[in-house]
């Protein structure tokens, strides 16, 4: 997830109103179809069954905040997602972030379920007790409930870090950006490190925590080029002093 901000208004560029092309939609339902079914499916193959509770648990959990949040985004900024359609596609892109989302939005989590799969249908030590899967839930519902949030507030929420000068990009300083400057990026990491809790797997930790290094790295990347590349982000910062963790980071 990426979070753009400037804070003088300005009006969006004509053409961001542009209707998507066919590539661009086929595009878009093939990163939903990925992001939404095949990360849950993986971590039923992986398992080689369906009676797992916490596994549908996750699933549902995932399924409701990917859906709900494109839902809002429709009602509230549906330009935003002919943004995160087309996102990929920009030749304004900050440089190796294609990458990154590739990592963080499929191939990170891809090898996280496998990772939670294979664990409980092998039963592999560690084991995870019920009040830690019970803690694991809390942050991952958490987590998507930041993320969703910070995608309904800011109408700059792309998928891929860019200015967006085509659409009038301006600073987004409500909702959950009054206390930090990337809550996409946190509810992210709070989701991250959730899911491998509740799916009571310690080996889906190991690809969990890289996923969150991406994050954190990511984040200082972009924060830079905000800084440098977008008019009034300067000010924001020095006013909203925290990237992701209030009162530390």
């Amino acid at each position: 997830m990426s979070d753009k901000n400037q804070m003088a208004e300005a009006q969006p560029h004509e053409g961001s109103t542009a209707p998507l092309t066919s590539r661009e939609i086929t595009q878009g339902i093939l990163g939903l179809a990925l992001s939404t079914i095949l990360v849950p499916a993986m971590l039923f193959l992986s398992a080689g069954t369906l009676q797992w509770p916490e596994a549908w648990l996750y699933s549902l959990t995932y399924l409701g905040a990917a859906l709900g949040g494109r839902l809002i985004v429709l009602r509230k900024n549906p330009d935003t997602l002919r943004e995160r359609a087309r996102a990929l596609s920009s030749d304004t892109t900050m440089p190796g972030d294609r990458l990154i989302v590739l990592l963080l939005g499929l191939l990170g989590p891809l090898v996280m379920m496998v990772a939670a799969g294979i664990n409980f249908r092998f039963a592999l030590p560690p084991e995870i007790s019920p009040s830690v899967q019970a803690i694991g839930f809390i942050l991952l519902l958490l987590g998507y409930l930041i993320a969703v949030w910070a995608l309904g507030s800011n109408p700059f929420f792309s998928a891929v870090a860019r200015i967006q000068t085509d659409r009038g990009q301006y600073v987004v300083a409500t909702g959950p950006y009054r206390w930090i400057r990337h809550p996409g990026y946190a509810g992210g990491i709070l989701g991250t490190l959730g899911a491998p809790l509740l799916l009571g797997s310690f080996w889906a930790l190991i690809p969990a925590t890289i996923i969150i290094v991406v994050y954190f790295i990511r984040t200082g990347f972009e924060d830079r080029m905000l800084r440098k590349g977008l008019e009034g982000y300067q000010d924001y910062a020095l006013q909203t002093r925290y990237r992701i963790i209030p009162a530390i980071w």
